[in-house]
């Protein structure tokens, strides 16, 4: 079938950018007839062009307040019948139906109604029905009629009709209708969402889970150079989130930066102090808290000073100058610095590195979003978002020790930094700050002996945290081999009491927490 001329548009829009110009366009340069509805109609006829009002061709007025006025065989019989279909020609011209070759339809803004804090019955009449059901026909039948829903798309398709006499081909078309499903979809789910809301139906794992994504950018490679990836917003991004950060300096991120800097921001934000963590391939080679942004920042880099180069800086308060001087005197490389804000003079040094990007979220929550996604081969496994929000009154001492109050400040700290180290996760704190860190390793030994030749002589009045229980006593000896005094973990194996009794015979205190925190 040759690919269509446009002798016939309706052109309904509620992002009206354009639309006059672009009905003058198909009018005059192709003799398009434009059949129109309401405020799109008198907007184009304002402008000069010849339009026909939808109740013109249906010979029903738009009635309940716009509710119904597309909605009509008149329209979409002149969507939907195959041009090369002589049965549906016969039909057709049997009732009066005349084609309708191009929709132009954008969707009622929904979404932005429900964000502007409207009420339920106004959210409601900004469900667009007809629109979808327009553009729907026209896009199951893209195969004789164009459908525009973009006007950042009017330019092209003009285009396209000049340069074939009138016509799109049909790889235009069916790329058109392929957006109209998206869209569509995308809407549907908005919706449904809000109405669960609404109606206190909210499920967290429904039997359908539907997730509405918009591409924030596309990145130039995954996480190796031969991965094609894009970075997609989710629609319910929490605000003060790495999706809805303002870039302020620096390239364009990447997809490891991305994936680091939300693990480095999920950490910060557990913090009560002023605190700043360093992060590196997932995991956190300096944390700590002190009493300005600043000497945090000093504490957090001394933590492991080689493993910092090239890593990603996370601040849970307003960036100072001095803490931008502090990195700058340690000529340190940093990928991204994340933080609630910048003063001016912080801003105006850090521009002197262009590469260096630095991300502004506005604010902290530390709350963020609620569940997460990863995806497996198939599938998508769902859960809470992990967060220490454990009450410390509910932890138990089990050991003939107890922690003095220093230690107990420490356990604390460690407890909420050493869940965002990779598991089998131990962490060495002392003064706040985590001295040595062992992530990621297949035994828990292993671990407790590298992040504590990681601290060095530091270990010595330092305490430690471990992600899960200890599954035999042998961790409690190798910690207390570096002087560790003392030690928080989830308690609940099998073995407790050697674990227990290994901790009595070396004179540590050891906090029951009876919450895990892997990170896997």
């Amino acid at each position: 079938m040759a690919d269509p001329k446009i002798k016939r548009a309706l052109i309904s829009v509620t992002d009206k950018t354009g639309v006059a110009e672009f009905a003058r366009a198909l009018s005059d340069e192709f003799g398009v007839q434009i059949i129109s509805t309401g405020g799109t109609a008198r907007i184009i006829a304002e402008a000069g062009v010849p339009v026909t009002p939808i109740d013109d061709v249906t010979h029903f007025p738009e009635m309940m307040d716009g509710r119904v006025k597309t909605l009509h065989p008149l329209v979409h019989g002149g969507l939907l019948a195959k041009r090369d279909n002589p049965e549906h020609m016969a039909q057709a011209a049997e009732h009066g139906i005349d084609m309708i070759d191009m929709v132009v339809v954008n969707l009622y803004a929904f979404e932005k109604t429900v964000e502007s804090g409207a009420d339920f019955d106004t959210c409601i009449e900004n469900i667009d029905i007809g629109g979808p059901s327009m553009l729907r026909s026209a896009a199951k039948n893209f195969e004789s009629v164009t459908v525009v829903t973009d006007p950042a798309t009017y330019d092209a398709v003009l285009d396209e009709m000049r340069a074939h006499g009138g016509a799109t081909r049909r790889e235009m078309r069916a790329a058109l209708a392929l957006d109209v499903f998206r869209i569509t979809g995308a809407y549907d789910t908005t919706i449904a969402r809000w109405m669960a809301a609404q109606m206190q139906r909210v499920e967290k794992f429904p039997d359908v889970a539907n997730m509405q994504l918009r591409k924030q950018q596309d990145l130039r490679y995954g996480e190796n150079p031969h991965q094609e990836a894009a970075f997609y917003r989710s629609a319910d991004a929490s605000p003060h989130s790495i999706a809805n950060a303002q870039q302020l300096n620096g390239k364009p991120l990447s997809y490891n930066n991305l994936l680091d800097t939300d693990a480095c921001w999920a950490i910060v934000r557990e913090f009560d102090e002023p605190g700043v963590v360093i992060l590196k391939h997932q995991n956190p080679c300096g944390s700590a808290e002190a009493a300005t942004i600043a000497e945090a920042f000093d504490r957090a880099f001394a933590c492991d000073p080689k493993s910092a180069y090239g890593g990603i800086i996370a601040a849970n308060r307003t960036v100072s100058a001095e803490m931008v001087e502090h990195i700058n005197n340690e000529k340190l490389f940093v990928e991204v610095l994340i933080a609630p804000d910048f003063e001016p003079k912080a801003l105006e040094l850090l521009r002197e590195k262009p590469n260096l990007r630095v991300l502004a979220t506005d604010g902290i929550d530390a709350q963020g979003v609620q569940l997460e996604f990863r995806t497996i081969d198939g599938g998508v496994l769902i859960q809470d978002v992990d967060r220490v929000d454990e009450d410390p009154a509910t932890f138990t001492v089990p050991t003939k020790r107890k922690p003095t109050p220093a230690e107990m400040d420490d356990l604390l700290f460690a407890w909420k930094v050493v869940k965002g180290v990779k598991s089998n996760a131990i962490l060495v704190a002392k003064d706040r700050a985590g001295i040595g860190m062992g992530p990621g390793q297949p035994n828990r030994v292993d671990s407790a002996e590298i992040a504590c030749k990681r601290a060095g002589d530091a270990c010595k009045g330092a305490v430690a945290a471990s992600d899960a229980f200890f599954p035999f006593r042998d961790n409690v000896d190798v910690l207390a081999s570096y002087g560790i005094t003392a030690i928080i973990q989830p308690g609940g194996s099998i073995r407790d009491e050697e674990c227990i009794q290994a901790c009595d015979e070396h004179g540590i205190a050891m906090v029951f927490t009876n919450h895990r925190h892997f990170r896997h």
